[in-house]
């Protein structure tokens, strides 16, 4: 009897062996893409690994990693969270929850694990290091909220002498002729950013002030007409690309009257021309503010420009004064933009449940920090998914929605399709829910790394049929992405 169970076991113990070994093979697979960048490779085989052992704490950290390098931050966070389950003094682990928790602004939660790093590890130069920006930001953000009363928050505008601010003689650059954009300031403005000069201070400060001003006035969803013989050029995240966007501009021809855009979101952080590229669109809309058109993405808000750059680099070219003057300006972009009654286009996507009107949507409060649920945050973070309804969101943030979701939606406010952006795609741009759902992306080789294409959309008012335009990155001065972004977000991810 007790020979069979030793046969037995041995034979159990053979199984896994074997398991362990082809689960091993796996995990090497998915390392050798992960050093290729190929992410999407690394992941699935990190997540084949997995179901061969599900015990193994090191490929579900793993594959945390390359999650949080495709930006799914929910993902990232419960891959961490079960290593952790599975192994509690396992020290990567609580590195890659406190990434994914910082990336996602939940500063609390990460400092804790920071904290649980540090005492294990009180020599680890890196660790602490994170440990107190952690807490410097956590410090931070408590003595914001203890500041914020309830009264109406004073404008940076209320504090600015823009009439008694002189520009120096020795300042040769581009000047607004009686505080107004013109065309011609606009082409010297772009050459001068061109060659990495930054515009005075006052003319910066005359831009946004006057953007503040232009879009307070607009509705949170602004409606517009396309004549038969008419077009427009929609354009996704551009993520301070500034170099890119110059060359949307040579392909497609300048913004006017007769070529009007729209750019959908996430103008700025990670690339490091953000200060140029939202100056440059600022610009355009007080130019033609009746056909340029621009739209919030997820990252005009506070809590990811103080993550990934937008805030570092206007303090490093500026002041801390006026990165506080683009956040109030931030809040005033609309969230969504209806063409013709029947193309719908916002940053992020649909709603994490059913009934949203066209009315909800015009009737959104939106000068504010988003909320972290309802319309207004579903409009800026959600993503489309192949399989019908709606999951928990990869980004951690909203909500994932299917075909059938898309489809009730145009059903009852009698659209026919949506336009998106804030995804990486390979090609640029791509199809999605039988032609109802499309996504356009325009940074190519977002962050110097992801080798994908960039594109706009063409839409006639004669059809409303959406024709595809892609291109590829141009060379950039050498200044790397995330050169501004906190030092957490630099300094690699262990």
């Amino acid at each position: 009897m007790a020979h069979g169970a030793a046969v037995h076991g041995s034979k159990e113990e053979k199984k896994m062996a074997e398991e362990d070994k082809s689960a091993e093979l796996l995990k090497e697979k998915a390392n050798n893409y992960f050093k290729e960048k190929d992410y999407d490779n690394a992941i699935k085989y990190y997540s084949e690994a997995v179901d061969v052992n599900p015990s193994n704490a090191v490929y579900y950290s793993n594959r945390s990693l390359a999650y949080l390098r495709t930006e799914c931050y929910g993902y990232a966070l419960a891959d961490a969270t079960k290593a952790l389950e599975i192994d509690k003094n396992y020290i990567k682990g609580y590195y890659r929850r406190a990434t994914s928790n910082m990336a996602l602004g939940k500063f609390k939660a990460a400092l804790k694990d920071y904290e649980t790093v540090v005492k294990v590890r009180p020599n680890d130069k890196d660790a602490k290091m994170k440990y107190q920006e952690c807490n410097k930001i956590v410090k931070q953000k408590a003595f914001e909220r203890a500041i914020a009363s309830d009264e109406t928050k004073k404008s940076v505008v209320d504090s600015l002498d823009i009439e008694n601010m002189t520009i120096e003689d020795e300042y040769t650059g581009p000047k607004l002729e009686d505080g107004k954009v013109t065309s011609q300031f606009m082409k010297d403005m772009v050459e001068w950013f061109k060659d990495q000069k930054k515009i005075h201070r006052k003319c910066a400060y005359q831009i946004l002030i006057e953007a503040k001003d232009l879009l307070s006035k607009l509705p949170s969803m602004v409606e517009i007409t396309l004549k038969e013989t008419e077009m427009i050029t929609i354009c996704g995240d551009t993520h301070g690309q500034f170099y890119d966007l110059l060359h949307i501009f040579n392909l497609n021809g300048l913004p006017s009257p007769t070529n009007p855009y729209l750019f959908n979101g996430d103008f700025v952080d990670r690339g490091s021309f953000s200060l140029e590229v939202i100056l440059t669109l600022f610009g355009f809309k007080l130019l033609y503010p009746d056909c340029f058109y621009l739209l919030r993405g997820n990252h005009e808000t506070d809590n990811m420009n103080q993550m990934y750059g937008f805030e570092g680099e206007v303090k490093a070219k500026y002041t801390a004064q006026m990165f506080q003057l683009f956040s109030e300006v931030f809040q005033w972009l609309p969230l969504a933009q209806c063409i013709n009654g029947k193309v719908l286009v916002m940053h992020g996507g649909l709603f994490s449940e059913d009934g949203v009107t066209l009315e909800d949507i015009r009737r959104i409060e939106r000068n504010r920090q988003p909320p972290d649920s309802g319309p207004m945050c579903d409009l800026l973070w959600s993503d489309p998914q192949p399989q019908n309804g709606r999951s928990v969101s990869k980004r951690g943030v909203s909500c994932q929605f299917g075909p059938d979701v898309t489809e009730r939606f145009l059903a009852e406010n009698k659209l026919d399709f949506i336009i998106r952006s804030h995804e990486v795609k390979p090609e640029g741009y791509e199809v999605t829910h039988s032609g109802k759902c499309i996504t356009v992306f325009s940074a190519p080789n977002y962050c110097d790394q992801m080798a994908n294409k960039g594109a706009y959309i063409h839409l006639r008012g004669s059809d409303l049929k959406p024709e595809f335009h892609q291109f590829t990155a141009v060379a950039h001065p050498n200044v790397k992405p995330m050169a501004y972004a906190n030092s957490l977000m630099q300094m690699g991810m262990m």
